[in-house]
């Protein structure tokens, strides 16, 4: 290289991304403040005109937070060519004296930070992988509503004094029970079997539609991008196809975290912590990760109150996987079944459950690590 060459400056774009407006706050490397600070409308042709101008000053390094937004932005920056890269908005370093925010500040402080390096950035999805991430994402809300008709159905008939006594609910002998009061010979005023037939037909339509995408995962999870790693965690108690799919959509690649602590705080499982001097605090998790992947783990950790044991069910998932997998499935069968009942007596199961799918993480990080690096070296196929 000729000793004449000379490295282009960096230019250190912070766009604070809104549905119909873009701030974008201009940061040359040597300079002390933001430049200028621009408002525009959020229109891809627009955008191109101001990064081309912004490039001819030198080397563009833009940067937003993700937000509904979504990474179509992100997608455009890199196709014009420039870099750009997503922030996650819970790790941006905030000073508790600013009580006063606004576009242009935050698009300068994305700016500032960015340049310092003082911001997390996330890792982009391919579009296949969003669109299939945005069906599992469609199928919680569908769960969510479910759960929602439930507990409308539960209120309007407890605010009637129809309560059932016949066992758990939402099992078939409940459902029997409900569907006679919408009969004939239903006990319901006119009046309020019309209420309660809305919300059964609701419910029902919804169940409807969650089926219909649970179909459409199970068949997502059986296509060769991801059947590997879904019958791989389903080698762990608690966790079948649904879960492991949503494990797979929200993280996909777990060769970035080099260490399970890593992971463990990307979920939001690691504790709370306000220590200062000698004095040590310590309080409940963080929660500041993914949530539907801290739900699933949840849920899951369930299962290990009982006791250790190979079902039905789990051998079938087990059955042709590599034995240092089931191994560890085992393994985390034994200590996690001793950690909740050891917990659960002194902290009560709500926190031995959360403990117990923080620690299951490691294990689940061991065996999805090893798959991803064994099919990484893993010699191409023939064609």
């Amino acid at each position: 290289m000729s000793s004449s060459t000379v490295a282009a400056p960096i230019i250190y774009l912070g766009l604070d991304v809104h549905k119909n407006s873009v701030t974008i706050a201009v940061l040359p490397a040597d300079a002390v403040a933001p430049t200028r600070i621009d408002k525009y409308r959020n229109d891809f042709a627009k955008l191109r005109l101001v990064s081309e101008r912004h490039a001819k000053e030198g080397s563009v390094r833009a940067c937003y937070e993700t937000s509904g937004a979504g990474n179509v932005l992100q997608r455009a920056i890199q196709g014009w060519g420039y870099h750009c890269e997503v922030i996650s908005p819970s790790l941006i370093p905030v000073k508790p004296g600013v009580q006063r925010q606004h576009d242009k500040y935050d698009a300068g402080q994305l700016a500032r930070l960015y340049r310092a390096g003082e911001l997390t950035t996330i890792r982009i999805p391919t579009e296949a992988e969003e669109r299939v991430h945005d069906l599992v994402r469609c199928r919680e809300t569908m769960q969510r509503e479910v759960v929602k008709s439930r507990h409308d159905i539960l209120t309007f008939l407890g605010r009637r004094g129809f309560i059932y006594r016949g066992g758990l609910h939402w099992r078939p002998a409940h459902y029997t029970w409900l569907r006679q009061l919408i009969g004939a010979s239903s006990p319901l005023a006119p009046e309020e079997r019309i209420v309660f037939e809305e919300y059964f037909a609701l419910l029902e339509y919804q169940l409807a539609r969650r089926d219909t995408l649970d179909h459409h995962i199970a068949e997502l999870a059986r296509t060769p991008a991801y059947a590997p790693a879904v019958a791989t965690r389903q080698c762990f108690r608690g966790l079948q196809v649904h879960g492991a799919m949503v494990l797979a959509t929200e993280l996909v690649d777990w060769r970035r975290f080099d260490c399970p602590r890593k992971l463990m705080a990307y979920l939001g499982f690691v504790p709370r912590e306000h220590s200062s001097g000698p004095r040590e605090r310590r309080g409940a998790i963080t929660k500041a990760g993914n949530t539907p992947c801290r739900h699933v783990l949840v849920q899951a950790a369930w299962a290990y109150r009982l006791r250790p044991k190979i079902g039905p069910s789990l051998a079938v998932r087990q059955r042709g996987q590599p034995p240092a997998v089931t191994r560890h499935a085992w393994n985390a069968q034994q200590r996690l079944y001793a950690r909740y009942h050891r917990l659960s007596v002194r902290r009560g199961p709500q926190i031995a459950v959360v403990a117990v799918a923080r620690e299951r993480i490691g294990y689940l990080w061991a065996v999805m690590r090893d798959l991803e690096l064994a099919r990484e070296i893993a010699p191409p196929l023939a064609a």
